[in-house]
């Protein structure tokens, strides 16, 4: 054969050595762009998988800061609502405690044995011929209980009058408020 025959040949081979290496390497092309594909395609649904947990977790975050809000408002109603009571009661307690003072004086200055400011009088421990000896050691709550007998039963079987009535009502008055008095106060440490 002559050169050119070879030469024919031998580019001829080239050629189809040539189709056969971009075949198979076409094919791997292929694989590798299948591979690669696939692990695109694999990255992006576990990106997306991420991608909806942080939504979640997200939705969730504000969920719990939806009801941290709604507590705080709840607990600014609950405080507002308490400073009321609280409020109300200590209105309440300062109308008792007047009430109590005023009573308080009033008893004083129906009471025989008491000054105007609240302390025993000096002469209202004596005994005289009007007076039971026992009366300087007897209690108010006692002379209040006598004198409320006294009004009921008059000895003499006549009909209370209106003075001895009002008697009796003032002591069981100034009887009710002095036991109201020992209530309230408080005991001495």
């Amino acid at each position: 054969m002559d050169t050119t025959s070879w030469i024919w040949v031998i580019v001829a081979v080239v050629v189809v050595v040539l189709i056969v290496l971009w075949l198979v390497t076409g094919r791997r092309r292929r694989a590798m762009e299948l591979k690669r594909d696939e692990s695109h395609r694999e990255k992006a649904a576990e990106m997306r998988r991420k991608a909806g947990d942080i939504e979640l977790d997200a939705r969730e975050n504000e969920a719990r800061a939806s009801r941290a809000r709604a507590d705080a408002e709840q607990a600014q109603v609950d405080a507002a609502r308490l400073k009321q009571e609280a409020e109300q009661t200590a209105d309440s307690a300062r109308s008792l405690r007047e009430d109590v003072a005023e009573r308080t004086q009033k008893a004083n200055a129906l009471d025989p044995d008491m000054n105007q400011d609240g302390d025993a009088r000096a002469d209202a421990t004596r005994t005289d011929a009007n007076v039971h000896p026992d009366d300087a050691t007897r209690t108010d709550a006692t002379r209040a209980e006598e004198l409320r007998r006294d009004a009921d039963v008059n000895p003499e079987g006549d009909e209370r009058t209106d003075a001895t009535r009002s008697d009796a009502t003032r002591a069981e008055e100034l009887r009710r408020d002095r036991e109201r008095t020992d209530r309230d106060r408080p005991l001495a440490t």
